[in-house]
């Protein structure tokens, strides 16, 4: 189970830095257009981020390793890419990197396009259920072996007492290998993000009725 970093105490911090350490980000998007309310609370969330994780790494261990959901290119190329795909985790990821860190592919390019392949057929819809279990069946599978080449590649390059950065979605079903040590990076930002989306899909529902 991940670990709130606010619930790092003093005493246990020093084992932590002899421990395998993984600090998981949750990626959330800007989307063009966007309402300045949501901006808002973007922008506190990614800023809150940074903070969390100068915490987490003053307390337990300094970044060596970065990875990023979507990315199956290491170094520069890596980079490149997350900045078109996230432009404030690219910050993030280029900080840590420019003061040491090394970015890792943590993706298999084949695997990640199957599953995302998949993933589209299932948003059209189908209009028999057999056809729709079996792309279900499909993309559950693809989404498996997807995981496991990502738990493999972060047993491979994490080693020692080193500490890895994750930006991941949330919702992922990853399992972690067992000697590394989950932090999970969830700024106050984040609960005020799922209000306000919550709230928003409930006021185009009730237009919708009216």
């Amino acid at each position: 189970m991940a670990e709130q970093i606010g619930k790092i105490e003093k005493p246990f911090a020093s084992r932590f830095r002899e421990a395998k350490k993984l600090y998981l980000v949750p990626l959330v998007f800007l989307n063009e257009g966007a309402p300045e309310e949501y901006k808002e609370k973007y922008h506190r969330y990614w800023q809150q981020v940074v903070d969390q994780l100068s915490n987490l790494e003053t307390k337990i261990g300094k970044v060596s390793h970065v990875y990023h959901e979507s990315i199956s290119l290491s170094g520069e190329e890596g980079l490149k890419f997350v900045e078109k795909l996230n432009p404030n985790s690219y910050q993030i990821a280029k900080s840590k990197c420019d003061n040491g860190a090394i970015f890792e592919a943590i993706e298999e390019n084949d695997l990640l396009q199957e599953v995302m392949d998949w993933e589209r057929c299932l948003l059209f819809g189908f209009v028999t259920e057999k056809v729709a279990s079996k792309v279900a069946e499909f993309y559950t599978e693809a989404s498996r072996k997807r995981d496991e080449f990502m738990a493999k590649r972060l047993d491979e390059t994490l080693q020692g007492n080193e500490a890895g950065l994750l930006f991941i979605r949330e919702g992922y079903k990853l399992q972690f290998p067992g000697d590394i040590e989950v932090f999970s990076v969830f700024p106050p930002a984040l609960d005020e993000i799922h209000r306000w989306l919550r709230d928003r899909a409930k006021k185009e529902q009730e237009k919708a009725k009216d």
